[in-house]
């Protein structure tokens, strides 16, 4: 079974519980018992080879609209329904956070965003998407702001699920899950309060910082496929823009074997946008769009080189 068949779950991801051996309890959105790719796996995990996270920087708070993905304001998982804050601000709870890695990374979240586990980023039930929290360990007292892009956890006890950037800083990967205050961030008085200096998006700061810390484990390859070489002019679907080369070669690799079609990763010195093509125009470029529809990258760009 094709494994973009399972991904139109992913909308509705559960979340993470405690686990012993570096692993976390898996979360289990609804999918056939034949599930194959990440839904075989029989938990979440570290990454095989763990980057250095600790000076991964805070999400940088800024106004943004209400993402198109995950902000229905009620929803339904499991039978029981959940309703999203028509305004955040104010918002404060002390409750159980726990943490997703590598069994989600790289795959769409449920604003649309693609799930990058060395940034910070996090899932909640209730807030709109995306938000900004502040999160403090109540155990030992540190603390994160993180961009809130997804939906999730959907267990009764657990108030945020965090990446695992964000879940190594606050010290919590090694228990599972910890015990922590979350406090919503208005941007529009962050900013007021910090400065025209704080004025770049979580994922451009995030993404400077992290790769000084992580690009001695990424992998080295060329910063285009050699497959996706192409004439000025032609035509690509850009499928995301993340801050982690690795992650964006891990995505590129995932999609030329799962789409049979070439794929490149163009980088600046802040993002590394993972494109499908060249495309002949017409069918050909329908039909990939198509199939990224199905395999949950349904807010493809089309780019054209030159243009």
């Amino acid at each position: 079974m094709k494994r973009w068949m399972l991904l139109a779950a992913v909308s509705l991801l559960a979340g993470c519980a405690a686990g012993g051996g570096g692993q976390t309890e898996q979360r289990t959105p609804p999918a056939p018992a034949t599930a194959d790719g990440r839904y075989a796996m029989s938990s979440d995990a570290y990454p095989e080879t763990p980057p250095n996270v600790a000076e991964v920087p805070d999400a940088v708070p800024r106004p943004e609209p209400r993402a198109r993905g995950g902000n229905r304001s009620t929803y339904e998982v499991w039978g029981k329904t959940y309703h999203v804050l028509d305004d955040p601000r104010g918002y404060r709870q002390e409750g159980i956070a726990s943490w997703y890695g590598e069994k989600f990374h790289g795959y769409a979240t449920a604003s649309g965003d693609i799930y990058d586990m060395y940034e910070m980023s996090a899932a909640h039930r209730s807030l709109p998407l995306p938000s900004y929290v502040r999160v403090t360990n109540l155990d030992n007292g540190r603390r994160v702001i993180v961009r809130v892009n997804d939906r999730g956890p959907f267990h009764e006890n657990r108030e945020i699920d965090l990446s695992y950037a964000a879940a190594a800083r606050l010290d919590i990967l090694g228990q599972g899950t910890g015990q922590v205050r979350v406090e919503v961030i208005d941007p529009v008085a962050w900013q007021a309060r910090h400065g025209d200096g704080a004025t770049a998006s979580a994922g451009d700061v995030s993404a400077t910082a992290r790769d000084a810390a992580v690009s001695p484990a990424a992998p080295t390859r060329p910063a285009t496929s050699g497959r996706a070489a192409a004439a000025s002019g032609a035509v690509f679907l850009q499928v995301a823009a993340l801050g982690s080369r690795g992650s964006a070669h891990a995505l590129e690799a995932r999609l030329e074997d799962e789409l049979g079609q070439p794929v490149r990763v163009e980088s600046d010195a802040r993002l590394h946008r993972v494109q499908v093509g060249p495309l002949a125009a017409g069918g050909d470029l329908d039909a990939v769009r198509e199939a990224l529809r199905r395999a949950g990258f349904d807010q493809a760009l089309t780019i054209r080189d030159g243009t």
